[in-house]
């Protein structure tokens, strides 16, 4: 199977109809990955199969959380994951990719500029220093525990914002320290096709 039938087949199984143009923009965002990825340690994956089904599929299971949203942030973004293909899927939704390696938001913005992505914007620093925007949702994959999650970045929420993080295995020890002014609205189970890895998304909102 080609990569182009892995994404679609990928697609399909998600329940998400992308048009040729945003197909062809993910397949190519995989081909700035592995091209990137010796220089800026994007990611441990080489082959493109793998980062199809690891990386692109994984991180449009953001999509069905962030419906209503205008405005995301994407915490700890590494090499644009989920922010980039959850950018080309919406580009009616307003995105910041946020990352303190600056080795890591040279290749962001790389990423913006060839995949002329104009709802994207790239910002390099700590995500505790980040106080002149506010968004609908924060999100991350993998960048730290609910807890430390909430606390550094509670202030980057709006007034209804809400946080949506992407979790692995179930994360029953994390969730008993979310703090007692968060409330935890649904810990959904993923599935991720051609993923053979538990996948929960965690959303939750700053209580009233």
């Amino acid at each position: 199977m080609n990569n182009k039938q892995q994404l679609q087949e990928g697609l399909q199984a998600l329940g998400l109809t992308l048009t040729t143009p945003q197909q062809l923009l993910l397949l190519e965002y995989v081909a700035l990955l592995t091209k990137w990825n010796s220089t800026y340690n994007l990611t441990a994956l080489r082959d493109e199969a793998s980062i199809i089904s690891h990386h692109i599929l994984d991180s449009l299971t953001l999509l069905p959380f962030v419906q209503d949203a205008k405005t995301l942030m994407d915490v700890g973004s590494g090499g644009g994951m989920p922010g980039i293909p959850t950018a080309i899927c919406r580009p009616d939704l307003q995105i910041t990719l946020l990352d303190s390696n600056t080795k890591k938001t040279s290749f962001l913005q790389q990423a913006v500029i060839e995949l002329d992505l104009n709802n994207v914007t790239v910002a390099a620093g700590r995500v505790e220093a980040m106080h002149d925007k506010k968004v609908d949702v924060v999100t991350s994959r993998a960048f730290a525990e609910l807890a430390d999650f909430i606390s550094l970045t509670k202030h980057l929420l709006n007034e209804n914002g809400y946080w949506a993080a992407m979790k692995g295995v179930y994360p029953y020890e994390e969730l008993e320290h979310v703090p007692a002014s968060v409330e935890v609205v649904k810990v959904e189970k993923l599935h991720v096709p051609m993923l053979n890895a538990e996948r929960h998304m965690v959303v939750m909102k700053p209580k009233k």
